[in-house]
């Protein structure tokens, strides 16, 4: 992840305006993880593992513990507005974090003694509309706005007239992601709620992206400083298991 560069993720980015469901099918991303991850099916993984989808039809939440690995993630990731939807088995998927961001329950349903949940979504509450997010980047164009760009272009190659917005005015975008945002922030407080973890790590990362995954050496970072931070605590919870 430290070696990406924003245009390498551009390019796994296949934006597509024709398919519906989503500007970004996902071809391109999955072709790259298929010649880097060896393992086709879930249960042949080393470590357990399971993913959550949606069921965009009933809205039922859809757990991956074995079948396809490439399928699961692809499901898992596909966020509505953004990467087109996977039809498995005459179902329609969409990202499971419409339903369960942090799946506390997943974990214990397949065993785990202790849970220790990552809440990713601790400070995302308006951070794509916040002005200079993006500073500290020397001036470089995120890969949100490499994004927009190549969309526009699609846009424009598509449309015979386009509508100025007013000055200021968040764009579609930003309107998708911080809508996501909302929604995930509020879906984790109150799933959280009624099936808290043992501990809860919420890593300080609204300054990043939803796509700025070129700044993975960041998150690193401030993922290894958020455990120094809930080092006690995470500590008392596994002691009893040690």
């Amino acid at each position: 992840m430290r070696s990406l560069h924003v245009r390498e993720i551009v390019r796994y980015l296949d934006i597509n305006l024709v398919v519906g469901g989503g500007f970004v099918q996902g071809k391109r991303l999955m072709d790259f993880l298929r010649n880097h991850i060896k393992t086709d099916l879930i249960q042949d993984l080393p470590k357990t593992f399971a993913a959550v989808a949606t069921d965009l039809n009933s809205g039922r939440e859809v757990w991956f513990r074995e079948g396809s690995l490439l399928d699961a993630v692809r499901a898992s990731i596909a966020l509505p507005g953004i990467f087109t939807p996977v039809k498995l088995d005459d179902t329609w998927l969409v990202d499971g974090g419409l339903v369960n961001p942090v799946p506390v329950s997943l974990c214990r349903a397949i065993g785990a003694e202790v849970v220790i949940a990552v809440n990713l979504n601790g400070d995302i509450i308006g951070r794509h509309l916040r002005r200079g997010h993006a500073a500290g980047r020397d001036k470089k164009v995120s890969t949100e706005g490499r994004l927009l760009e190549k969309l526009s272009v699609s846009l424009k190659e598509r449309a015979t007239s386009l509508i100025s917005l007013p000055s200021g005015s968040p764009g579609l975008f930003e309107v998708l992601a911080s809508s996501i945002n909302i929604m995930q922030d509020r879906i984790t407080r109150s799933r959280m709620a009624g099936d808290p973890p043992d501990v809860m790590l919420s890593p300080r990362l609204g300054h990043i992206g939803l796509l700025e995954f070129d700044r993975a050496a960041e998150a690193v970072r401030e993922g290894r400083a958020c455990v120094k931070r809930m080092m006690p605590a995470l500590n008392d919870a596994v002691s009893f298991i040690s």
